[in-house]
């Protein structure tokens, strides 16, 4: 607790926290509504954090140097394609992506570039990652203890929230029922071993990307948090231990007032539900969450506009509590990110941390008729939804019924639509347009890129034990054959160099490949 007084630039002295008629509801909380803390940002700002990745560990290294030293505080990695489902990037259907959206990674030698001259047990690290979360994470985790660090000190996220990828993104590679099995292993080997490790970031940015609508994001990323809780709980684990550990991850778009609204109506939510499940611990009652501005709304006319639709985005993340933040580069609707597009986008955060005054009092908003009714409203139509879902099995049911999608699609046409009449004014696009326009300088990722990766493959392939690498990957397709915790199996092959693909393919052939 912090004893400094806050003043705004006239002197007057900021309260940590204002009540009005709202005395009944605190900050650090149940039902958490007004933020999970009771001081908030005054203790501790959120954790800066830049998405990056890109072409080769190598270059993908270099600009987290870059991002570290200009105030980043937590590295969020960006994966490849290939990765992201399971292909090594000498697999023919990694022609054309190795390298593209993300940093290519094919095994462990490729982490140790990735991470190389930094110390994992003094950063936490996010990663974007479902259907290939378990090998990612044992990457890291291998990793760490290559460093030396004690993996029960090392502290990240892996995204590995597998339902929306049905819902909404696509990049899933088996069927819910064994991806669900890969998570709840993950839970339980993560609880016991690597206890600080965020083992789910449950997912409603690419919902939202998607095009669904503000309620339909957090409706439907609660319908599946309640899917994993469930899941968890029939494997027998206990509630107040992982639950703890699970997080969230939302979109902030433009509507500035109904973003700040659905941030808080989601706590709550979260608050009601798992205490409806058995959670009695608070941090198993705390929606804590990592937000990213709207890549959808970002433009690729007069590019220079999105600066401040990422401010209004980044600064409704803030006023609505976030725990994390990344804010997207001005040029992002045309390339990745220039090392100046992403120096402006952490200056952003930066600026609204440092001088906008925004940190001073917990929930700013609280109180305030409108946003107040807003979160009622916001909460009443989103528990609509999740009654429906339940009353069709639950979210893995409703996924497999194309309902959620459904909706996501429906939300998606109508906002097309109003923009196309110019009901939705995007400026610079439907309206205020230039008749020609110049192109900022845009970052290019070489595709020699792949050659480079296939010729360490290649290299990786000949230089490993092979009868090693033999014997565990039966060993691996022993476990997942059984109802045997896969996560020990997935390290004790990637310590042997055994590819991402490889690991994909072995469980490929256990468990099928689920097509929509």
């Amino acid at each position: 607790m912090s004893d400094k007084k806050f003043v705004t630039d006239s002197g007057i002295e900021i309260k940590e926290v204002y009540t009005g008629q709202h005395a009944s509801e605190l900050p650090g909380e149940f039902p958490y509504t007004r933020g999970v803390q009771k001081d908030m940002y005054r203790g501790k700002l959120w954790t800066m954090r830049q998405y990056a990745g890109f072409s080769t560990a190598e270059e993908s290294n270099k600009r987290y140097k870059y991002l570290l030293a200009n105030g980043t505080m937590g590295l969020s990695v960006a994966f490849d394609l290939p990765t992201q489902i399971g292909y090594d990037s000498d697999h023919a259907m990694s022609e054309g992506e190795v390298g593209k959206v993300g940093v290519a990674i094919d095994s462990l030698k490729d982490i140790e570039v990735l991470f190389d001259g930094i110390e994992l047990e003094k950063i936490t690290s996010s990663m974007t990652i479902n259907a290939t979360a378990s090998t990612l994470l044992a990457f890291y985790i291998a990793l760490a203890k290559k460093q030396g660090a004690d993996i029960k000190k090392i502290s990240g996220t892996i995204q590995n929230d597998i339902l929306k990828e049905y819902a909404a993104r696509g990049t899933y590679i088996y069927p819910p029922k064994p991806s669900m099995r890969i998570i709840t292993d993950i839970f339980e080997y993560c609880s016991k071993e690597v206890p600080k490790w965020n083992t789910i970031s449950i997912s409603g940015y690419h919902i939202r990307e998607a095009g669904s609508t503000a309620v339909q994001e957090i409706a439907f990323t609660l319908s599946n948090a309640k899917a994993y809780l469930k899941a968890a709980l029939d494997k027998g684990l206990d509630i107040n231990v992982f639950g703890q550990r699970l997080s969230f991850f939302f979109n902030a778009h433009n509507n500035f007032f109904e973003e700040i609204a659905k941030f808080r109506a989601a706590r709550r939510m979260w608050a009601q539900m798992a205490k409806e499940m058995g959670a009695t611990h608070p941090k198993a009652l705390m929606l804590r969450f990592h937000t990213q501005t709207g890549g959808a709304t970002l433009q690729a006319q007069q590019p220079e506009n999105n600066i401040m639709r990422v401010t209004l985005q980044a600064l409704a993340a803030v006023m609505g509590g976030t725990q994390s933040l990344h804010t997207n580069g001005f040029d992002e609707a045309l390339s990745l990110p220039t090392e100046a597009a992403a120096r402006t986008a952490l200056r952003t955060q930066q600026i609204i941390a440092h001088e906008s005054g925004v940190i001073d009092t917990v929930d700013p908003m609280g109180g305030s008729f409108f946003v107040e009714e807003l979160t009622n409203q916001i909460e009443a139509l989103a528990w609509e939804y999740i009654k429906k879902i339940d009353a069709m099995g639950g979210a893995v049911s409703a996924i497999e019924q194309g309902y959620m999608q459904n909706e996501i699609a429906d939300a998606a046409y109508k906002y097309q639509i109003d923009i196309e009449k110019g009901e939705k004014v995007i400026v610079g696009v439907n309206k205020y347009a230039l008749a020609s326009e110049t192109m900022p300088p845009l970052f290019k990722v070489d595709d020699s890129i792949r050659a480079a990766q296939m010729e360490k493959l290649k290299q990786l392939r000949s230089e490993r034990n092979a009868e090693e690498v033999s014997r565990n990957l039966m060993a691996l397709d022993e476990a997942a054959k059984n109802d045997i915790n896969l996560m020990p199996h997935i390290i004790t092959a990637v310590e042997s160099y055994v590819t991402l693909g490889e690991i994909a393919d072995t469980f490929r052939n256990v468990f099928g490949e689920h097509r929509a």
